[in-house]
């Protein structure tokens, strides 16, 4: 048996997968910048309507627009900066940028959450007069611009699998949800002259926007820290590799993810020493293609002639 024989290592590409990983890219982009555009118009018309009506909750609404404009021009630019190739000192591209994206704006949705909790708790020993009317004109032109903006994402982007995505969208959705917290309050100001609702409808809004802030924070830090994909049951695969006809173990088993939608997997196989090794490789790689999906495969194929120390993890 030729001494290659005992080392098997694939770098398996399809065209195909790869066509559809950049064409959600592509989509991806088209949504954020058409939300991107939307907010931005709608963050200056509430910043000069604030200061011609004088009212406080538009320009503050208008630094929530501010934030989230900001969120949505990092996450366009992490899809741009993933975009390039990988060079000798980045051997995996500049992909982990959108997760640092999603992680940012993670965090910046807990500041902004932080905030309105504060300035409400501030608001609830004396409810300040508001002038709802124009209050609610203007909190459902922001709603309509939110709608739009979260549409166009949904439409155009993968805000299911795409975390910076999701990131850009949970902060357009807060947005949204602080408009019909607006406009409720208002209804109640001025129907009962209840200006407590002001408050108490932003502490709300608060808690929602940390409870999905937090999963993309928990999301981001799970890729970041090399996580197994959440939808990949590691031990199963294991079963199934070791499944295969003359493989006696398969160890070392590591699968992350680059980015969203961007998987890789590694790992020993220990086959029989009669048994041709190449036959073993590609009915391995044909089985992680076709079950998880991942074509970005390393698998290194031993027999009883190779041994390795310990690895440590």
């Amino acid at each position: 048996m030729g001494h290659h024989h005992h080392h098997g290592h694939s770098h398996d590409h399809h065209d195909h997968s790869h066509g559809h990983f950049e064409e959600a890219r592509e989509g991806n982009k088209k949504g954020l910048l058409v939300a991107l555009i939307i907010t931005a118009g709608i963050m200056f018309l509430e910043f000069f309507g604030g200061l011609i009506t004088n009212s406080l909750a538009l320009l503050s609404d208008s630094g929530h627009m501010l934030s989230d404009t900001s969120s949505l021009l990092l996450s366009l630019i992490a899809i741009w900066f993933a975009s390039r190739p990988p060079s000798p000192n980045k051997s995996y591209g500049y992909y982990r940028f959108e997760i640092l994206a999603a992680l940012f704006n993670g965090i910046s949705l807990f500041i902004i959450a932080g905030f309105i909790v504060w300035e409400a708790i501030g608001r609830f020993s004396e409810p300040p007069t508001v002038a709802s009317g124009a209050m609610m004109l203007i909190a459902s032109i922001g709603l309509l611009a939110n709608l739009i903006s979260a549409w166009s994402l949904m439409r155009k982007g993968d805000v299911k699998n795409n975390v910076n995505l999701r990131s850009a969208y949970l902060h357009i959705l807060g947005d949204a949800l602080g408009s019909v917290g607006a406009i409720v309050a208002g209804i109640l100001m001025l129907l009962f002259d209840w200006y407590i609702a002001d408050p108490i409808i932003s502490v709300v809004v608060a808690l929602l926007i940390l409870k999905s802030a937090w999963s993309v924070i928990k999301h981001s830090v799970h890729i970041l820290m090399e996580g197994t994909p959440l939808t990949i049951n590691q031990t199963e695969i294991k079963a199934v590799l070791e499944e295969i006809d003359g493989v006696i173990d398969v160890h070392d088993l590591h699968i992350w993810t680059i980015t969203s939608g961007l998987d890789s997997l590694s790992c020993h196989m220990l086959i029989e020493d009669d048994k041709n090794s190449h036959t073993i490789l590609q009915e391995a790689i044909n089985i992680i293609r076709d079950t998880l999906k991942i074509e970005h495969t390393t698998i290194q194929i031993e027999n009883s002639l190779i041994t390795h120390n310990e690895l440590k993890v």
